[in-house]
């Protein structure tokens, strides 16, 4: 989302950092949002506006032709270097590349979670040309963090010494996550979450139901409680969740992609320790947590949920996995502890 021919925002809470933003000079900024803030869109609102070649009026106007090939995704001098898994999921380009096989065949691949080095140098190489339109050249990377450490590595002496009138928007949830020495070329800020209530009224107006319940289960990103909503994800069966897949309902999760799944078991845990501890649940409103739930039990859960979401590129059997977390989570209520046990081994075969 860009901003369009009306020369409105698609997201209103994005208009005082990006004001904030267009008053930098920097070559190279580090945006630190959090997840379903809106920090593509941001980032490519702000190119937008740097490519503008509107000469009065704020930038970007939404109406010249440079805005025109920016919302059409053709603008010549803007390259947007997203890993494949994400291109796939926002419907752009690239969802998926052909590898030969070891027979000498083709086959599908899985696509990349990565910003792979060689798309990295393809884009330093791509600046070093002349601006096609003569205003800048600008790279998007989004994630940041999504390159691996010879990838990161590669766009150093760029982010240090960009050719000409390159500019680089990169973005990350946490900074941490970068190499010290990318983060020290950037100029850095942070995109923080919309207000509750501008969140809400955004959400309603995009025609979600409950859009406080959704908005506390995306952790407070609008764009993550519509991601929620277009999923066939309401408040109603993210309400119900906890205690149903306490009380062993089969079908609870059937059909979620591991990565939601894993997601809502998280929270769901998270919520629970916090709750077993006194304090306030974050995701899940407090009369949605069944009670009596064992701090120990949910530690390991949580450690067995953590392992997971770092591997989770693992060729896992999806089904198998998500029964065996749900069991190990079920038994984090039961006074009686033998389940545990058989749902831990029951998961740890899933690798092998």
């Amino acid at each position: 989302m860009v901003v369009g021919p009306d020369g409105q925002l698609p997201l209103p809470w994005l208009q005082g950092p990006l004001q904030q933003a267009q008053a930098q000079r920097s070559h190279a900024l580090l945006l630190q949002a959090g997840h379903g803030t809106g920090a593509l869109e941001f980032l490519l609102t702000l190119a937008q506006g740097w490519l503008c070649e509107s000469d009065t009026g704020p930038r970007p106007c939404g109406r010249c032709a440079s805005c025109h090939l920016v919302q059409s995704r053709t603008h010549p001098d803007l390259r947007v270097l997203l890993p494949e898994a994400l291109r796939a999921g926002l419907g752009w380009d690239g969802q998926g590349e052909e590898e030969g096989s070891a027979d000498g065949g083709k086959q599908r691949r899985k696509p990349s979670r990565q910003i792979r080095i060689d798309e990295v140098r393809g884009a330093i190489d791509w600046l070093a040309n002349s601006s096609a339109r003569g205003r800048a050249k600008v790279v998007v990377l989004h994630p940041a963090d999504a390159m691996n450490a010879q990838a990161a590595s590669a766009l150093l002496k760029t982010l240090e010494e960009p050719p000409g009138a390159a500019r680089l928007l990169l973005s990350t949830v946490d900074e941490a996550h970068l190499l010290p020495t990318v983060r020290s070329r950037c100029q850095r800020m942070r995109l923080p979450p919309p207000a509750a209530e501008m969140a809400v009224a955004w959400l309603e107006g995009q025609s979600v139901r409950d859009a406080a319940v959704l908005l506390a289960a995306a952790g407070g990103g609008p764009l993550a409680a519509l991601a929620l909503a277009h999923d066939g994800i309401d408040a109603a069966a993210w309400t119900a969740l906890p205690k149903a897949l306490v009380q062993g309902q089969p079908g609870v999760l059937t059909g979620w992609p591991v990565p939601r799944a894993l997601d809502a078991m998280q929270k769901l845990c998270h919520d629970a320790l916090r709750h077993v501890l006194g304090a306030v649940p974050r995701f899940f409103p407090a009369a949605a947590l069944p009670v009596g739930g064992r701090l120990p039990a949910l530690t390991a859960w949580s450690r067995s949920l953590n392992r997971v979401a770092r591997h989770d590129e693992h060729p896992w059997n999806d089904g198998l996995l998500i029964e065996a977390l749900a069991a190990e989570g079920r038994a984090c209520w039961q006074d009686a502890t033998p389940r545990a046990p058989r749902a831990a081994r029951a998961f740890d075969t899933l690798g092998r």
